[in-house]
């Protein structure tokens, strides 16, 4: 009989019990904490979901998928994870990532707006465009929860039957011909099938691939004026360029977050995470607030700081090797898809395969360190 260990309940480690047990498969996960924790990459209040996909229009029917799940697992949850108020890109208007959504939403015949001049500052005040510059609307965007929906996909999977071992950390997967070994703290257990998902963790899980670690900051600034950047009205929004970041709505009406897209600083692993920010970093990101979003005040008055795995080519890595799955690694945009990709894995953990087009995110294709 099947049983998966699950190693990982962050967000796709979650989706994949959930969508495990969904089908009657005995799971058991493992986490170094518990879901919805802070240490890993699935915190920080807020995740933008989008269709009109500037990573790759080979996303874009996973993003369908992805959309139809959080809606499943939203009423199995009885709790709303993804607020759909639209989304905006940001920028010059032969900038190569405005080029990319365009590109995505051709592709896929998804409904995009491109405004300019007056249109743009009467649909989305809060983020003026500068000469030259343009705002692309997907009206199918939105932003994500992912603490309640960490914890709302692993509470899901319980009720279905999946086991989770708490503050249990992996030590080692041993894989042989009739199964895998689980080794904790607590000693060794026995599964047929195993699924690396560890988040920031999967470098020390998965020696043998090109995983780095990084520390991904948030930012948050007071508003203003409180009818600016309210979370009925406002679109979440990427700005490419210069400065580039991203920018949410003001969620809890107290602050607006700010992402300020900056090479991100590596780290050995998740446990030299520092909590701290570097007052350089809180510099960078108040000049960009400063020439950019008018209607925020330029000082934050709260800072976060998470960890992500990241591949060399930005894409994440989902993939049967034998008995293990492989499901990390995904690069800073991988929350948004997280149900699709624990579906995925539930597909190739009962038939070893799966009708979704996942090329583009083997483990074994050529990949090499950054030099």
């Amino acid at each position: 009989m099947t049983s998966v260990a699950v190693v990982g309940t962050g967000a796709v480690g979650s989706m994949a019990l959930w969508r495990l047990a969904a089908r009657g498969i005995p799971a058991t996960g493992f986490d170094t904490y518990a879901p919805g924790h802070d240490r890993g990459a699935s915190g920080g209040e807020t995740r933008i979901f989008r269709t009109a996909y500037k990573e790759g229009p080979q996303y874009v029917p996973l993003l369908h998928e992805a959309r139809a799940l959080w809606t499943e697992l939203e009423q199995a949850a009885g709790t709303r994870l993804l607020t759909p108020v639209g989304g905006v890109t940001v920028g010059p208007r032969d900038h190569p990532a405005v080029d990319a959504v365009l590109a995505a939403a051709r592709a896929h015949d998804l409904p995009v707006e491109v405004l300019t001049g007056k249109d743009a500052a009467e649909r989305v005040p809060e983020h003026p465009l500068r000469d030259g510059e343009v705002m692309v609307a997907d009206r199918d965007a939105g932003y994500l929860r992912p603490e309640p929906a960490v914890v709302a996909a692993a509470a899901t999977a319980e009720r279905a039957g999946a086991t989770i071992r708490r503050y249990t950390p992996v030590e080692q997967v041993r894989e042989d011909a009739t199964g895998v070994t689980v080794v904790t703290g607590d000693g060794e257990q026995r599964f047929t099938h195993a699924v690396i998902a560890p988040g920031p963790w999967a470098a020390h899980l998965l020696p043998g691939l090109p995983i780095t670690v990084k520390a991904i900051t948030s930012t948050w600034f007071p508003r203003r004026d409180e009818t600016l950047f309210a979370p009925g009205r406002c679109p979440i929004a990427i700005r490419v360029g210069e400065p580039a970041y991203s920018c949410f709505p003001s969620v809890d009406g107290a602050g607006v977050k700010v992402n300020l897209h900056v090479p991100w600083r590596e780290i050995g692993s998740p446990a030299d995470l520092a909590r701290s920010v570097p007052a350089e970093y809180v510099r960078q990101v108040a000049e960009a607030v400063t020439a950019t979003l008018p209607g925020l005040r330029p000082d934050p008055v709260r800072v976060a700081t998470y960890a992500d795995a990241f591949t060399p080519d930005g894409h994440g890595l989902l993939g049967g090797q034998g008995r293990v799955v492989v499901a990390a690694a995904f690069s800073g945009h991988g929350f948004k898809l997280a149900p699709v990709f624990g579906d995925i894995v539930a597909d190739l953990v009962e038939t070893g395969t799966t009708g979704r087009a996942i090329a583009h995110l083997a483990p074994n294709r050529p990949l090499r360190r950054s030099p």
